[in-house]
């Protein structure tokens, strides 16, 4: 009976201490700036900083974090896991140095070939995730896609049909009269079968080549496929400084927006190819600010100028309206589906071009994970719900983070980057009705700065003991 009481308790004691030891966070992170407020239910910690723009982030089949700095190259990352949002870099190393490189990350579904971009090009290596190292020399895949403004190109290997990567590509503002033709090639998101090219083939060109999924999209950094469906969605930044008939409008408009794309299998696919506005045609985000706006509401497309060939009719029967619109300036970045696709979560950098800062937040929007639909209505002005978010955005831009990456490791975590403060998140989810906890170094009073009911590094180590003393007691007498 002693034997039996002896293991159990020394059993339940080792399992207390492991418990002690995986919440227990040494070396915590302190961001740049304030520590950001993190929703009911989650819970955040700052483990990695001193990096140069981080932009696009993600993981490979060994678990590393591959990270594009832009203006620097990509950079492999290494952590110790205690469990939870308790990690600890141990080992980072440029992966590859290429100034050029800027945002587009993506791995092949081997996790053998690595992909990144520039405003320019498309590039790959052979990657050896083991050995944390690229082999060979550089493959130019698509070609000609410079531009002097938006030059961000995103990067997406589709799931669901292997072998095609999506490449975004935003407008040349300077002169944005160029997007209203197909085979200029910008303000546009391609398809590109890589399984056709050889060593031998030259590189895609992006104004010729490839499915166009859709055009009229001024500037689509964010690029996602629902892991159901196979649906894809972008998230769109809209224009700045937006007049209507000569009377100011940007404050409120337009707003930024969700498109889709339909999927590689034909399902939905009747948006494929097809046009969703700009440079003419934007959606509404506040409709009172806008002048002549009769039948004008969220989710429609307003024309910036009317005039006898272009209305607010002509938007509605011409251009493909979002499927979502979200409040102007918000500047969305990135967007990632939960494993399920009940979840689609969206980061957004912030604004620039308002009186009042606005963005600087990742949320969620709720999806049916059947029809890889939003549950929320087109004309909807709450499909978002924020999971992170500055305390004060009268700060930002220079005093917050500005979330850009996101990236779901192997344990399901969510990770994100801040490309203005150079540092990486991860989140984890706690449950639904738990208080929102920022995890940071312990404050001396025996728990964590705004995160009561963390064990601190001192209770892991006093668990061990205790538990370890209990189990050798028992185990002798």
């Amino acid at each position: 009976m002693k034997n039996a009481i002896s293991k159990f308790v020394l059993t339940a004691g080792l399992y207390a201490a492991a418990v002690f030891a995986q919440t227990g966070c040494s070396n915590i992170l302190v961001p740049a700036h304030s520590p950001p407020v993190v929703a009911s239910g989650w819970q955040a910690q700052l483990v990695a900083g001193g990096l140069t723009k981080p932009r696009s982030i993600a993981f490979d089949s060994t678990g590393a974090l591959l990270i594009v700095e832009s203006g620097k190259g990509i950079s492999r990352h290494r952590f110790t896991d205690n469990g939870g949002t308790c990690l600890a870099s141990n080992h980072s190393h440029m992966l590859v140095e290429m100034t050029t490189l800027n945002h587009g990350l993506a791995l092949s579904d081997d996790g053998k070939t690595l992909y990144a971009s520039s405003a320019e090009a498309v590039f790959a290596w052979t990657y050896d995730a083991p050995g944390g190292s690229v082999i060979g020399t550089t493959r130019t895949l698509v070609a000609n896609m410079s531009n002097s403004d938006l030059v961000t190109r995103t990067l997406l290997m589709s799931k669901k049909q292997p072998g095609m990567l999506l490449v975004s590509r935003g407008s040349a503002e300077e002169n944005a009269a160029q997007t209203e033709v197909v085979t200029n090639g910008l303000s546009q998101i391609r398809a590109f079968n890589l399984t056709n090219l050889t060593a031998e083939t030259a590189p895609y060109n992006f104004m010729n080549d490839g499915l166009v999924l859709g055009w009229g999209l001024r500037n689509s950094v964010g690029v996602g496929e629902h892991p159901v469906t196979g649906g894809i969605y972008a998230v769109e930044n809209s224009v700045d400084g937006v007049q209507r008939n000569g009377v100011d409008v940007h404050e409120n408009n337009p707003g930024e927006e969700l498109n889709f794309f339909g999927s590689f299998n034909g399902t939905a696919a009747k948006n494929q190819g097809k046009n969703f506005g700009y440079p003419h045609c934007f959606a509404v985000w506040q409709a009172d600010e806008i002048p002549d706006n009769d039948g004008l509401a969220i989710g429609k497309q307003f024309a910036v100028r009317e005039n006898t060939t272009l209305r607010d009719e002509t938007c509605a029967e011409s251009y493909v309206p979002p499927r979502l619109t979200f409040p102007a300036h918000y500047a969305p970045m990135d967007i990632k589906f939960s494993e399920g696709g009940e979840t689609a979560y969206v980061t957004f950098r912030g604004s620039f071009d308002r009186s009042s800062p606005v963005g600087y937040r990742m949320s969620s929007i709720a999806f049916n994970a059947a029809t890889g639909e939003p549950v929320a209505a087109p004309d909807s002005n709450d499909a978002l719900t924020d999971v992170l978010t500055n305390r004060d955005n009268k700060a930002c831009p220079d005093g917050c983070f500005r979330p850009v990456g996101m990236a779901f490791d192997g344990a399901g975590r969510l990770w994100m980057s801040s490309d203005s403060t150079g540092e990486i998140y991860v989140l984890q989810r706690t449950g639904e009705s738990g208080d929102g906890r920022f995890v940071q170094p312990d404050d001396g009073g025996g728990h964590e700065n705004g995160a009561a009911g963390l064990w601190t590094r001192e209770r892991s180590v006093l668990g061990w003991s205790v538990a370890a003393a209990i189990g050798v007691w028992l185990a002798v007498f």
